[in-house]
């Protein structure tokens, strides 16, 4: 019996002691756990805490004296300078077509030819109509001058002499009226010859030859598009119009420039011809156009192209746009003083352009500014300067050419302290 209670014992002891060595595998997991971390941050930390005294490597440009350009931007469409339909003004049948699709025309250039016969014999039956009525005018005005002797000496009536004198003032009538016939009849064969009545660019024709045409046909024969000079159509919103308006009041030529649908190209230079006589109220906006020569046709009617439109220049301090700062404050920079000590100052910003900012309360010409590196500083904070061009940065006050630092790179024990700090 002993024996056979033994059994039992023995497997709770078994038991008790894989239960025990859990215990003891969770403890030492959890002592594990909570020193190694302290074990493996103690040393980035210290590295972190040896660093923090060290200087920011940044890169910094000098606030300056500059101009800025006041430039409003919007989407415009080019548009012919003038589009003509050319129509026929009389019927007839076309005969010949005088032109190539695509071509490009002279005012005044023969486009058609519709036939001419009836025209040319509807003239002829009014030139001899006139030369007619001519005949009889003559003969009366004869005949007025005899019964205007034979009146002096008593030979007939008063009477007779004014019947005369009208009849020669009906056929002085009827010869005006004929003159009209016959330059009406004239003006109607000049019409078979279809000509061009602006320069420009034919677009493909509607009408081929053999065809009977109708002076109240609406389609047409070609349609001419006047591309040199061309014009430009955009908008701006209401609230830019009042400065754009003074300055055409003022009686200057606004220069206009078109970019490609990227805004990168430059495509042409223009100027400001005209702005509309209303505002629209469904959009808020006010329609302008502007005048390109296009003298390389690098411009075609309907093409979207990006207008700089510019308005003024100012004489303005200015810093790269780069170095300001958004916050609770509002715009801010960080500057450095002499000691290479950064500052958190508040700026009133100006206007924009390209990647310059005018200033318009805050900072001085001379002064630095940072514009690489922003991320790792706070008040107080001593900086590195690392630039290509040490003489700018040692003297602020002379026109640094790393104006924005952009493109730069920023070798050295710095940059590398950073890359590691990153890597942490």
């Amino acid at each position: 019996m002993p024996e056979l209670r033994s059994a039992p014992q023995e497997k709770r002891r078994l038991h008790w002691l894989w239960w025990a060595a859990a215990l003891l595998l969770i403890v030492g997991g959890y002592w594990l756990a909570t020193r190694q971390p302290a074990q493996t941050v103690s040393s980035p930390f210290s590295r972190r805490g040896a660093m923090a005294g060290m200087p920011v490597p940044v890169k910094v440009a000098p606030v300056q004296d500059g101009r800025i350009n006041y430039v409003l931007k919007a989407v415009g469409t080019v548009t012919a300078y003038n589009t003509v339909t050319v129509r026929s003004q009389v019927d007839g049948e076309l005969i010949d077509i005088a032109f190539t699709e695509g071509q490009k025309v002279q005012q005044g250039d023969l486009l058609a030819q519709i036939d001419p016969r009836s025209y040319q014999v509807a003239l002829d039956q009014a030139l001899g109509q006139q030369k007619q009525n001519e005949a009889q005018l003559r003969n009366a005005q004869r005949d007025l001058q005899r019964y205007q002797q034979l009146f002096k000496q008593n030979s007939i009536a008063r009477q007779q002499v004014d019947t005369q004198a009208a009849l020669v003032q009906q056929l002085l009538g009827a010869v005006a009226s004929d003159q009209a016939a016959v330059d009406n009849a004239r003006l109607q064969l000049g019409y078979t010859r279809v000509i061009a009545p602006i320069s420009g660019r034919l677009g493909l024709r509607n009408v081929d030859a053999g065809n009977i045409i109708n002076a109240s046909s609406t389609d047409g024969l070609v349609v001419i598009t006047q591309t040199q000079p061309i014009s430009v159509v955009f908008t701006l919103p209401q609230a830019q119009l009042p400065e754009v308006a003074a300055q055409v009041r003022a009686g200057k030529t606004l220069s206009v420039a078109l970019y490609d649908s990227a805004d990168v190209r430059r495509l042409a230079s223009g100027e400001l011809v005209s702005i509309d006589n209303q505002i629209d109220v469904a959009t808020g906006t006010v329609r302008l156009k502007a005048r390109f020569a296009n003298e390389d046709e690098s411009l075609f009617p309907n093409q979207f192209v990006n207008v700089h439109l510019h308005v003024d220049t100012a004489d303005s301090l200015v810093i790269p746009s780069v170095a300001i700062q958004q916050g609770t404050i509002g715009a801010f920079v960080y500057a450095i003083d002499d000691d290479n000590t950064v500052h958190i100052q508040a700026i009133q910003t100006g206007r924009v352009d390209g990647e310059l900012t005018g200033i318009v309360a805050g900072l001085q010409a001379g002064q630095r500014v940072v514009t690489e590196g922003v991320d790792r500083l706070r008040e107080g904070a001593k900086v590195d300067i690392v630039s290509d061009d040490a003489a700018a940065v040692a003297a602020p006050s002379r026109p640094a050419t790393g104006m924005g630092g952009k493109g730069e790179r920023a070798d050295g024990p710095g940059q590398a302290q950073a890359g590691a700090r990153k890597a942490q």
